[in-house]
């Protein structure tokens, strides 16, 4: 069965807001919030990546302290740069 956009959305935003960790549920949810109504098909395929990494590994990435994989690395900028404004 074929997941429709709107169901999708729907678990992304709740996968976003309920991580491992609260740090990640502000970054991710706060981005979800704002972002994830408007996003294409391919700008939801990046986000659904990304939301399948490890907190650890994402918390790293969004505060620079190691570099993201490149297939990642627009999307943790664009999150980076909104945990910084």
């Amino acid at each position: 069965m074929t997941e429709s956009t709107e169901a999708r959305r729907k678990r992304m935003h709740i996968r976003a807001w309920r991580r491992g960790t609260k740090e990640m549920d502000l970054i991710l949810g706060g981005y979800a919030d704002a972002h994830l109504a408007a996003m294409d098909a391919p700008a939801l395929e990046a986000f659904d990546a990304l939301l399948a990494e490890d907190d650890h590994d994402l918390y790293q990435w969004v505060t620079g302290q190691v570099p993201p994989p490149a297939r990642h690395a627009p999307l943790v900028d664009a999150l980076a740069a909104r945990t910084a404004g």
